[in-house]
């Protein structure tokens, strides 16, 4: 008899788009091995950016319109055309179309009469517009997830199998309950040994899940459920493996998936934006011990990348070369600053001011550069840096990193420099810790893709 060991499971917008394949590749893979497993579910592909803003270009969404007080019932009722020919799509896989639009339908127009309440509130000026502002965001993001989870159930039964809907958006609970305590109260009586669960990836809480992560909010409902119900293991299902390239950089026959590593290269990665997980929600996994994999969805057979606490590489090598474009060297020249104690400290009050966080720093007598999201390089910050400091000077430029968690070894770092040299690629910047897990070349925008194959060429063989 096989021992109960539960799995929580999260699926991403863009799987979750593919759903009749991910019925047949995930949740019905293998077919003697359905239950025990809760899925937390993310909006369809596209559906968070049309509600909040687009998360790469910021493109302003239906949020937005409210916060500038423009015309967002109809670009909420321009949404629900939208989810209900999504709906559509999926009526060939077993969704009940009726019941379907009814259930998304009805929370679309209650949103537009609780924001519409939360206008007339605004309008009057007794209360502070952050704080409705911010419940509006929450009100938002949940949409996209409780049509996802609630479909992802509806077919699933239809297909004659025992699913359970859990809403943890706590639309229709006015309880005043922390994350935590929703999360356990709306699993009490549910046993998900004996059917199939689809739960929100948005969870409703007094704290606000989106204050402290944003949109990172999914996975941080992923990693509570896996952590308070005692998960053996947490899976990330997503539309690709985790490779030590980037495939369509690297061409496909030149990467191989990473089988195994550990959660220090899984923040590395998190740090210039190739999530495997985001960090803040790794974190509680790793503190519990739990493993999480990362699956590639459309690929059932492959068992994916373990990412555990304590796994080194027997065997000193690059797991992945990976990088970022969308980053700024914000150069900070003052001569006063030679040997004089403290003073980056001043620079990170501002920084911290902001809200920004460096990706990597490096410092010399009277120089530190600090590389950052291009966006965090806002015209306040500037100035505020400016009244300060000498000479401030930003730079657009590319971070391109060798990770993995046993890549110390003698010439790995002149290796990668000779590996790049050769190309006819100049490091602007290096960094690296004694920890050595990993490397971090600063060099030319318009080189960020050619840095990347040299790096990959050399050192994952």
């Amino acid at each position: 008899m096989k021992s109960l060991k539960l799995r929580v499971e999260k699926i991403g917008g863009t799987s979750m788009s593919r759903f009749p394949e991910i019925i047949n590749n995930v949740i019905l893979h293998p077919p003697d091995d359905i239950y025990g497993r809760i899925y937390v579910v993310s909006a369809y592909a596209g559906i968070t950016n049309l509600l909040l803003e687009h998360k790469k270009t910021g493109q302003p969404g239906i949020y937005r319109l409210f916060k500038d007080q423009e015309n967002y019932p109809i670009k909420m009722l321009a949404l629900r055309e939208q989810l209900y020919a999504i709906n559509e799509g999926f009526v060939d896989v077993g969704l009940d179309l009726d019941e379907a639009n009814n259930f998304i339908g009805d929370r679309i127009d209650q949103s537009i009469n609780i924001l519409r309440s939360m206008d007339n509130v605004l309008a009057s000026g007794y209360v502070t517009r952050k704080e409705l502002q911010l419940a509006a965001r929450e009100l938002l993001a949940s949409l996209g997830e409780m049509h996802s989870a609630f479909n992802s159930a509806n077919i699933l039964r239809n297909r004659g199998y025992d699913t359970t809907y859990v809403d943890l958006s706590g639309w229709d609970d006015s309880r005043q309950l922390t994350i935590d305590e929703r999360i356990k109260n709306s699993f009490a009586n549910i046993d998900p040994f004996s059917t199939i669960c689809f739960a929100t990836g948005y969870t409703k809480g007094t704290e606000g899940i989106m204050r402290e992560f944003d949109r990172g909010y999914s996975e941080v409902t992923f990693s509570k459920v896996a952590v308070l119900l005692g998960a053996s293991e947490a899976i990330i299902h997503k539309e690709y493996h985790l490779c030590s390239g980037d495939p369509l950089i690297m061409g496909e026959e030149n990467t191989r998936p990473v089988c195994n590593t550990n959660y220090d290269v899984a923040d590395q990665l998190a740090d210039v934006g190739m999530e495997a997980i985001h960090p803040k929600a790794s974190k509680p996994l790793e503190v519990r011990n739990i493993p999480i994999r990362v699956k590639n969805a459309f690929d059932p057979e492959h068992p994916g990348t373990l990412i555990t606490k304590d796994f080194i590489a027997p065997e000193s090598k690059v797991e992945i070369v990976t990088g970022s474009d969308c980053v700024a060297c914000l150069e900070i020249h003052d001569t006063r600053m030679v040997g004089e104690v403290g003073f980056d400290h001043r620079i990170m009050g501002i920084f911290d001011k902001h809200g920004v966080s460096y990706i990597s720093k490096m410092t010399n007598a009277n120089t530190i550069d600090l590389i950052v999201e291009e966006k965090d390089c806002t015209p306040s910050l500037l100035a505020e840096l400016k009244q300060m400091l000498e000479n401030i000077a930003i730079k657009p430029v590319a971070i391109v990193c060798a990770i993995g968690s046993n890549i110390g070894q003698p010439g790995i770092m002149a290796k990668a420099a000779q590996a790049l040299a050769a190309d006819g690629i100049n490091i602007m910047a290096v960094s690296q810790t004694t920890r050595q897990s990993n490397m971090q070349f600063i060099v030319e925008r318009r080189q960020f893709a050619q840095a990347q194959r040299a790096l990959h060429a050399t050192l994952c063989r």
